[in-house]
């Protein structure tokens, strides 16, 4: 579920019998629930607009879902040869990698 470029995934909570989910976007903590698929997106919505009111009353900025970077860790080698591929290709490290994210099966266009 998206609303306001917040997502949330939900889970079916056989014990409780209802829906538990939490946004995943954000640094912040933002759950919600609901015993049927309507009354789970209603909690959703109202749990983003509750935090979003919190931030306000506060002076805070909400966290924002993302920032457009992240730090990656791997092995010099790996690095070696990804920084090398990109420099025969013409393009940054970061233009490549991000190329190559695109065409991935699993990253939105």
């Amino acid at each position: 579920m998206t609303y306001k470029g917040y997502e949330g995934i939900a889970r079916f909570d056989e014990e409780a019998g209802m829906f538990t989910g939490e946004v995943i976007n954000t640094r912040d903590v933002i759950t919600f629930q609901g015993k049927s698929v309507a009354e789970l997106k209603r909690a959703f919505e109202a749990s983003v607009e509750d935090y979003l009111e919190f931030c306000a009353s506060r002076g805070e900025e909400p966290d924002k879902p993302f920032s457009g970077m992240f730090t990656v860790r791997m092995p010099p080698e790996l690095h070696r040869r990804v920084a090398l591929e990109a420099s025969r290709k013409g393009k940054s490290l970061n233009a490549y990698v991000v190329g190559r994210l695109k065409a991935s099966r699993t990253a939105p266009a």
